[in-house]
């Protein structure tokens, strides 16, 4: 079996993550791709605008339907500060023969150092950048897998950099047009879009 693993604070989710989540299901041939909400990431305390149970509630409506996605509430259940390490050592019990993938974005890299245990989330998975195309600026993948086998090691498989398609929208810009009372059709899918509204989020 072949598992992806995409966290985030999903604040709100949005297109741009069904559409990586989907891009790399194909590539790396996955059986289930999982989304994991987080209670907290260490490196974003106190930068959460809606709960974790709305967070959640939301990812959950963004995958109904699609047997590609799961949502596991793992992180949300264990609450405090969200850890990568601890959450792939579940999943390796859990699932022990299983090829597990952490997707994460390519802004990643820049921080992968001060994460808990980098070496140990490494040996638990492997490391998945989520590259958008981005034509000029764009860091060439082999600086972008140098950089992360100079924190993980080199005896380990190298992580890798999937190309997804450039999707020009954000949380943040999300959140904005709420704030702005926009129009949120096709930044996220309707089902988000009325929960948004019954449950006055971003407001």
């Amino acid at each position: 079996m072949r598992i992806g693993l995409f966290g985030g604070t999903f604040d709100p989710p949005h297109t741009g993550h069904v559409l990586a989540a989907s891009d790399a299901y194909e590539a790396l041939t996955l059986d289930r791709l999982v989304f994991i909400p987080a209670a907290q990431q260490p490196l974003k305390q106190g930068l959460h605008h809606a709960s974790a149970a709305d967070r959640l509630a939301m990812v959950r409506l963004l995958s109904d339907g699609d047997p590609r996605f799961d949502v596991d509430a793992i992180e949300i259940e264990r609450s405090g500060l969200s850890y990568s390490v601890d959450t792939l050592e579940a999943f390796a019990s859990r699932f022990p023969g299983a090829e597990r993938f952490l997707l994460v974005g390519a802004d990643v890299v820049a921080t992968f150092a001060m994460w808990r245990a980098p070496r140990r989330i490494a040996e638990l998975a492997r490391l998945t950048v989520l590259q958008r195309e981005t034509p000029g600026i764009a860091v060439e993948k082999a600086a972008m897998v140098g950089a992360l086998r100079a924190i993980t090691g080199e005896e380990l498989p190298a992580p890798l950099v999937l190309d997804t398609r450039r999707v020009d929208v954000s949380s943040t810009e999300i959140r904005e047009r709420v704030r702005m009372d926009r129009s949120l059709h096709g930044f996220v899918p309707d089902a988000v879009a009325r929960y948004i509204t019954e449950r006055g989020l971003y407001r």
